[in-house]
């Protein structure tokens, strides 16, 4: 199918990348700023969906203070019923005596977080996005060129069409091609591990119960979902991910089960299975002239503590609150103000992903005493563990000052 291509050429923002960040992006800009045109050039030839999510869904752990954000977006009020919350969390390293637990009531909380299945976001921004006034999409497109002038950004895209827009924003996802195209250099640094996403179900009620069990291989986590099952998200070294892809569906629960153990209970039967390799992936700036990166584009990290499209959502935040009395843009004021509003907690989010996966993807016995005093500490000390149940919760200072 071509791609669509309308008369007009000039925007006030443009947006690369239609996928979550960037459509629930372009829904907080035309709820913020409806005089602004906006455009949004994507690969995919995406349109509203329909279909229900299924047993095969691919999952997102929302943190309580992401759940917020959503509802002020006007966006959990149709989500809330088909997300499952966590109310507690288990954290322990298999065949160590490390442990602690988070529950939501030793912080008056309903909830540590929500879990929602993402065609149910993604169809629900698919559907209030279509025919918007204000919104032009060029898809599937992709950009191919961007030459920044003083005024503007002009974007070349395959199709041949040429658009130039006050501001571009990035939200492509990991592998960016057109960050690289505007100019942001990214270091990378490879884990030599790979992430298998499947749902499992399960022989028993989970009781809203989420579980980061760290391996010798890497990190399990299981998230609760709707309907008896959990979201898996299971690290292994890239050696071994061909093997467990190759297996039955049988003999691959099998292979989870002995690799997690039972704490979670009896897992029954696996889901369709996905996997990517993971890496971390961290351009040398958020913003440059007129253009600015969101998303994986901007922070591309492990999944061991599930924050990714938890930064993301702050990303937008903080976007807007830059954005919320600018008259251009692409002003340098916005961009300034996108940045030090965004670099610090990035920094910090990126530290603490990066420590969990070295320090609990690591043989030495002095490191693995090391951690699991740590983790027995916090389930005795609740001053210890209340920084780790905050980043869970999204409850600390990043929201706050949004």
């Amino acid at each position: 199918m071509p791609a669509t291509i309308v008369g007009k050429n000039h925007f006030d923002i443009i947006i690369a990348g239609g996928g979550m960040a960037g459509s629930l992006l372009a829904w907080c800009l035309s709820q913020a700023r409806p005089e602004w045109q906006i455009g949004i050039v994507e690969r995919q030839d995406n349109h509203p969906g329909t279909v229900p999510a299924s047993f095969d869904s691919r999952s997102i752990a929302l943190a309580a203070g992401s759940v917020s954000l959503l509802q002020r977006w006007g966006l959990w009020q149709e989500l809330g019923a088909k997300a499952c919350p966590i109310e507690q969390i288990w954290v322990s390293d298999r065949g160590h005596f490390g442990k602690t637990q988070l529950t939501a009531s030793e912080y008056q909380q309903a909830a540590l977080g929500q879990v929602l299945e993402v065609e149910h976001l993604g169809n629900l921004l698919s559907t209030k996005l279509a025919n918007h006034p204000n919104i032009t999409y060029f898809q599937p497109d992709f950009i191919t060129a961007i030459t920044p002038t003083i005024s503007c950004q002009t974007v070349q895209l395959q199709s041949g069409a040429k658009l130039t827009a006050n501001l571009l924003l990035i939200a492509e996802g990991g592998l960016s091609q057109s960050r690289q195209l505007a100019g942001f250099s990214v270091s990378s640094d490879d884990y030599q591990q790979s992430a298998i996403i499947a749902n499992l179900g399960l022989a028993q009620a989970h009781n809203n119960t989420a579980f980061e069990r760290f391996t010798e291989h890497g990190p399990i986590a299981l998230l609760p979902l709707t309907a008896q099952r959990y979201s898996l998200v299971w690290t292994v070294a890239r050696d071994d991910v061909a093997g467990l892809l190759a297996l039955d569906d049988q003999a691959f629960t099998t292979a989870i089960q002995q690799a997690f153990g039972y704490r979670a209970g009896l897992f029954t039967v696996t889901g369709a299975r996905a996997h990517y390799p993971l890496a971390l992936r961290r351009p040398d700036e958020i913003v440059r002239h007129r253009a600015a990166l969101l998303g994986n584009s901007l922070h591309n990290l492990h999944p061991i503590a599930g924050q990714g499209f938890n930064l993301a959502i702050r990303d937008i935040q903080a976007l807007l609150l830059a954005l919320n009395e600018a008259t251009d843009p692409g002003d340098y004021k916005v961009l300034r103000d996108y940045q030090q509003l965004r670099e610090q907690d990035i920094k910090r989010v990126v530290w603490f992903t990066d420590a969990l996966v070295r320090g609990f993807s690591n043989n030495s016995r002095l490191i693995a005493l090391a951690r699991n005093a740590g983790l027995a500490a916090m389930l005795l000390c609740d001053p210890l563990k209340r920084p780790l149940a905050m980043q869970a919760m999204g409850q600390g200072q990043p929201y706050a000052k949004y």
